[in-house]
């Protein structure tokens, strides 16, 4: 049975208590409007963890100012079933008031240069100083060994593994495979806001990544790739803010470079904006 808490000094007793018995602990941070993407993450977390726990906070300081933190969705029933059935044991729900003690104009904030300002971190400035500043506060509650986040986001994931090393936190960072729909839509809570008409052509951004790959390993120049790219998301109703090929550090590429690569989109299709990666 998962359990609900919502004081830190419950929280911190009850992962004191495991670690007093010898148990690793797992966490996996979530914004909740949970789907099968959130849970595989439970499930990788408890492979290398005894016990889970799982927090639901919608973040106000990652959102930019004519993004969608008032109208994300909310759906805490659905969401503590989902962790129960996936193995978790704690949901942990902090407020606002406890996150940000003194106020969001006054919290102490972490930035990560470098990898943060690229890509999504210049289409969205300011989201990445978000996200590691409620993920430093999470890790810091729930003192966990693991926590796991999804390779879906994946610069999010570069951008916390590198500060996770910075910093010296002692927590193993986990990746988890992008889990996809059956047309090859990587799964999000922002699925939904798609209408009937957008949400088959969401699918385009999949085949576009795959395309990207296909195109890079038959000898194509990395300009031509991206170009293609972006006029193929174009024609198919999308609103392009990138469409390129990376190192997985995120570093450019030159054209013939060697070693693994990594494919990367961000698209609107109407008010719906889309992210996802193709590693290869």
């Amino acid at each position: 049975m998962i359990e609900t808490l919502t004081e830190l000094d419950t929280l911190r007793a009850r992962v004191n208590g495991w670690k007093r018995e010898g148990l690793r602990v797992g966490f996996v941070p979530t914004m909740g409007n949970l789907h099968a993407g959130h849970y595989s993450l439970v499930m990788l977390a408890r492979q290398y963890a005894d016990r889970v726990v799982s927090s639901v906070f919608v973040n106000p300081t990652q959102f930019g100012p004519n993004e969608d933190f008032t109208r994300y969705p909310r759906t805490p029933e659905a969401d503590t079933t989902g962790l129960e059935g996936a193995g978790c044991d704690v949901l942990w729900l902090p407020t606002v008031e406890s996150m940000y003690p003194f106020g969001i104009e006054l919290a102490a904030r972490i930035n990560v240069p470098g990898v943060s300002s690229v890509l999504e971190g210049a289409h969205r400035p300011g989201h990445f100083d978000g996200v590691c500043t409620v993920v430093t506060r999470l890790f810091n509650q729930v003192q966990p060994d693991v926590a796991a986040f999804g390779k879906k986001d994946f610069q999010q994931l570069a951008v916390i593994r590198q500060m996770v090393t910075d910093l010296a936190v002692p927590i193993e960072i986990l990746g988890g495979s992008i889990v996809r729909e059956s047309d090859g839509l990587a799964m999000s809570s922002r699925n939904q806001y798609l209408t009937a008409d957008e949400r088959p052509r969401a699918a385009e951004i999949r085949r576009t990544l795959l395309a990207m790959r296909e195109a890079m390993v038959g000898g194509q120049s990395l300009a031509a790739v991206e170009a293609e790219a972006s006029r193929r998301l174009a024609e198919a109703g999308f609103e392009v803010d990138y469409a390129v090929v990376r190192r997985p550090d995120l570093g450019m590429l030159q054209d013939g470079s060697p070693g693994a690569k990594v494919s990367l989109v961000a698209a609107r299709l109407g008010k719906t904006r889309l992210i996802d990666n193709l590693e290869w």
